[in-house]
C-alpha cells in the first residue's frame, strides 16, 4: 500500500466549516416553518368527554340467586346457542345444485390442455375445493381456512366462485372432516411435523 500524504496547514487541514460553510445537524430543533393551526393539531388533540353509563344497584342490594333456580326458570332459552342469521351468498350457494356445481367444473376442465390425471380418484367437490386452494387471486391458502378466504375474497371484491361456498356449506352438513383446511395447508403441516 502506497504511504498517504499529509498535508501541512491550509484549508484542508481543518476539519469542518472554514470558508462561512454550515454543518448539518440532527439533533437540534426543526427549522421548517409550520403554521400554528398545524402545531396545535397536532400537540393537543381535541378530547371528546364520555359519559359515564349509568350505575346498576351497589352489590349490597344484590339478590343471591342460586344458578339452579336461574336454569330452571330461563327453561331451554338459557341453553340455546345464538345463531348468525346467514349472509346473502351463503342462501345463494345452498340453492345450488349438484349439477351446477358440475357444470361450473367442466368449465374449468375445458380452458385446460388436458385433462386431470392426477386426480381422477378425487370426487368433484374436492377437486373444485382443491382449485380454489391455488387460485392465487383469491389471496393466500396457507394457514386460513378454506371458507374464511372465501369470505374474505368476497369482501375485497375478488369475486369467488360461488360454488365453492356452495361445496363447503354442503361438505360441512355432510360431517366432512377437514373440509375447512386447503391439501397445500396439509402438506405443509405433515412436513413440519415429520422434519
Amino acid at each position: 500500500m502506497p504511504p498517504t500524504r499529509r498535508t501541512t496547514g491550509g484549508a484542508r487541514a481543518h476539519p469542518g466549516p472554514v470558508r462561512g460553510q454550515s454543518t448539518i445537524s440532527f439533533s437540534g430543533k426543526v427549522t421548517k416553518s409550520v403554521p400554528t393551526d398545524a402545531k396545535k393539531a397536532v400537540v393537543s388533540p381535541s378530547v371528546a368527554k364520555i359519559a359515564e353509563p349509568e350505575t346498576a344497584a351497589s352489590p349490597a342490594e344484590d339478590i343471591e340467586v342460586e344458578e339452579s333456580d336461574v336454569a330452571d326458570e330461563a327453561g331451554p332459552e338459557l341453553h340455546e346457542e345464538i345463531i348468525p342469521d346467514k349472509t346473502e351468498a351463503e342462501a345463494q350457494a345452498e340453492e345450488i345444485s349438484d349439477a351446477q356445481i358440475n357444470k361450473y367444473w367442466k368449465a374449468v376442465e375445458s380452458q385446460r390442455k388436458a385433462p386431470r390425471v392426477h386426480q381422477e380418484d378425487l370426487d368433484v367437490s374436492e377437486m373444485v375445493l382443491r382449485y380454489f386452494d391455488v387460485s392465487s387471486q383469491y389471496g393466500p391458502c396457507i394457514g386460513l381456512d378454506r371458507m374464511k378466504r372465501w369470505q374474505r375474497a368476497e369482501r375485497l371484491g375478488l369475486n369467488p366462485p360461488i360454488e365453492v361456498l356452495a361445496v363447503l356449506l354442503k361438505e360441512d352438513k355432510k360431517g366432512t372432516r377437514d373440509i375447512e383446511t386447503a391439501q397445500m395447508d396439509k402438506i405443509l403441516s405433515s412436513i413440519a411435523v415429520s422434519a
